[in-house]
């Protein structure tokens, strides 16, 4: 019996120590870090590249010698007659004899050697890999700046609901404590059950954000997780608080940093796309050109009607040929396609502008934001401390039958009100300071 509850002990021990080890802890950076490592967008734009890199050498490969070698067999199962006309035979005119030309058996072996010399379109094709290839490694560079932004935003969002979570109980403890002594002084008949009906209404509504707040921090946590690249019910533990978070990310500093547009990734990005529609122009006028190949082979043969035979015998063969292709006529079809690749390239030329001005006045709205966010915050943070102030003011005057129970919701409500603000105008400091840094192209930390 000791053995058997020993062994269960030592079981729930491992379960124990298997899921403290699953549990992860992060930092804000250190969430960032992870998740540009681990993040599915993230882990589809590595192979991305991998994918890129795989199609430039694929279309490299069109140009570089290729080598193919061939072995065909043949086994006449009932051999092929041809009429021959009689008289050759010594037969009389106007009659034929049935002739088989075939061996049983045929084999032959070939080995081909071609070389592409001259075609417009793969050059053009080369330059279109490099260009995917670098598309690709833009693609990646800017999942990982959506990824930052993407786990800043989950992050902060779990310590908000934390946050509230704290206040609203906390609140809920004043309010209950409240209520209580409300209820015994109403007991005594020394105030009207309206003062204990207002305040259990107040402390039912509390009740209910309470638990909204609690299902809101299941599905915070369970988006982080996501942004992370984890099973939405892995265990995490942030050991960033809010209040030092906003602290780091209140400085006035980063709105007279430069904005550079030409390093800009979706400046980049535009660029590379209007680059693609380039070759595509180039593509099409490529192919009025003429194309040369060339290619030589070296094959042999043996005709047989027994492998066994004493008179098997190879005999081989060599080629050398080259094919030149000259488009003469095509209807003006070649004309009409280039000319359509011709107005896409017009249009990424008025995108690429558009892009421009969108990015600097996205950088310019960033930094108006971010500060109207600091400015938010200092004035909840004052109007927080005003609030309070009110209320504790509120419940004296109240207990002393100096004011009314509705006095008392007004300021409890407008103290529930500036809490919640609070707790907003931190996160929009950090949400807003790592908008501005997206708009600003900020290098990500890998």
């Amino acid at each position: 019996m000791g053995k058997y509850i020993f062994s269960v002990f030592v079981f729930f021990s491992c379960g124990v120590l298997l899921a403290q080890e699953k549990e992860l802890q992060f930092s804000m950076e250190e969430a960032i870090e992870y998740a540009i490592k681990n993040n599915y967008d993230n882990k589809v734009a590595v192979k991305n590249v991998q994918a890129a890199k795989e199609r430039k050498w694929e279309t490299t490969t069109i140009g570089l010698p290729q080598i193919n070698g061939a072995l065909d067999y043949q086994n006449w199962l009932k051999k092929q007659v041809s009429l021959l006309p009689a008289i050759i035979a010594g037969g009389n005119e106007g009659e034929y004899i049935p002739v088989e030309f075939t061996t049983k058996h045929n084999l032959g072996a070939s080995i081909t050697l071609s070389q592409l010399i001259f075609d417009g379109s793969y050059l053009v094709g080369l330059q279109s890999a490099k260009t995917y290839l670098k598309i690709s490694e833009q693609a990646k560079e800017k999942t990982a700046i959506s990824t930052r932004l993407a786990v800043i935003n989950a992050y902060g969002n779990v310590l908000v609901t934390n946050k509230s979570i704290e206040i609203l109980e906390k609140n809920k403890t004043v309010l209950s404590k409240n209520l209580f002594e409300t209820q015994k002084i109403y007991e005594n008949g020394l105030t009207e059950l309206e003062n204990v009906e207002q305040l259990q209404i107040t402390l039912g509504t509390l009740e209910s954000n309470l638990s909204n707040a609690k299902r809101l921090q299941k599905i915070a946590y369970q988006m982080l997780n996501l942004s992370l690249g984890n099973p939405i019910q892995s265990k995490i533990i942030l050991t960033d608080t809010l209040e030092n978070l906003t602290i780091e990310n209140t400085s006035l500093n980063l709105l007279s940093k430069i904005f550079s547009l030409e390093n800009h990734i979706d400046y980049q990005i535009a660029q590379n796309d209007r680059e693609g529609k380039r070759l595509l122009m180039r593509l099409e006028q490529s192919k009025a050109l003429p194309t040369l190949s060339a290619f030589v082979n070296y094959g042999t043969n043996l005709a047989t009607d027994s492998f066994g035979s004493e008179n098997n015998n190879w005999f081989d063969y060599s080629l050398l040929g080259v094919s030149l292709n000259v488009p003469i006529f095509s209807s003006f079809g070649r004309k009409a396609k280039t000319a359509r690749a011709k107005i896409d390239l017009d249009v990424a030329d008025i995108r690429l502008d558009e892009i421009k001005q969108q990015l600097n006045l996205q950088a310019e709205t960033a930094k108006s934001e971010y500060q109207l966010s600091i400015e938010n915050y200092q004035i909840a943070k004052k109007n927080l401390s005003l609030a309070e102030r009110i209320e504790k003011k509120q419940q004296t005057k109240f207990f002393e039958g100096l004011s009314s129970s509705f006095d008392l919701s007004q300021a409890q409500n407008q103290l529930y009100s500036q809490q919640n603000n609070y707790v907003q105008s931190m996160l929009n400091v950090i949400s807003k300071k790592a908008a501005l840094e997206n708009a600003l192209n900020l290098p990500v930390k890998k």
